[in-house]
């Protein structure tokens, strides 16, 4: 029996709470203190209104990424992945992640440009969304091993959604030649 129809009449309705979801955050930096930046995105995000929790694996340095494809003459990235346990929207979560990008002076100019911050939403349980503003999972997740191997480090049974475990991801790219 639903419990509304035991409320009196004109008292509103009881809050109803959302189920906790896991999201998965990569973090990235390479420009000005990379650590001290992420250390910073990390603890804002573990104040972020409905957030439960937050997991961080250990940072590893990555090549930067361009346009033409790896560049080591760019400055480095220092990457890592949190696992957030939110009540908080998708859409909701991208937007306070790109406010918290702006915070750090995050700006967007050049697509795939340096930056001091890049906080990626590369997937949000099992959703899966073709929407240009949110696309569920990340699309290019499964090819960067600077997301993958940080996110093996704290969930060694991780998926991501339509395209398999990520172990199995991981070593895939390993094979590449």
């Amino acid at each position: 029996m639903s419990r509304d129809l035991a409320r009196p009449l004109g008292t509103p309705p009881a809050p109803t709470r959302a189920e906790a979801v896991t999201a998965v955050v990569a973090l990235g930096a390479n420009l000005g203190d990379r650590a001290a930046t992420l250390t910073a995105a990390l603890e804002e995000l573990r104040r972020l209104p409905l957030v439960d929790e937050v997991v961080a694996s250990t940072p590893i340095e990555s090549v930067a990424v361009t346009l033409e494809g790896p560049d080591e003459a760019e400055p480095a990235y220092l990457n890592a992945v949190a696992l957030v346990r939110t009540r908080l929207a998708p859409s909701v979560l991208l937007g306070m992640l790109h406010a918290i990008e702006a915070r750090h002076g995050r700006e967007r100019r050049e697509r795939w440009g340096a930056r001091t911050l890049d906080l990626d939403l590369i997937a949000y349980g099992d959703v899966v969304s073709a929407d240009e503003r949110l696309l569920l999972p990340h699309p290019r997740a499964a090819e960067r091993d600077f997301v993958l191997s940080p996110w093996l480090e704290i969930d060694p049974d991780a998926v991501l959604p339509g395209r398999g475990r990520v172990a199995d991801l991981l070593a895939r790219l390993g094979e590449a030649p």
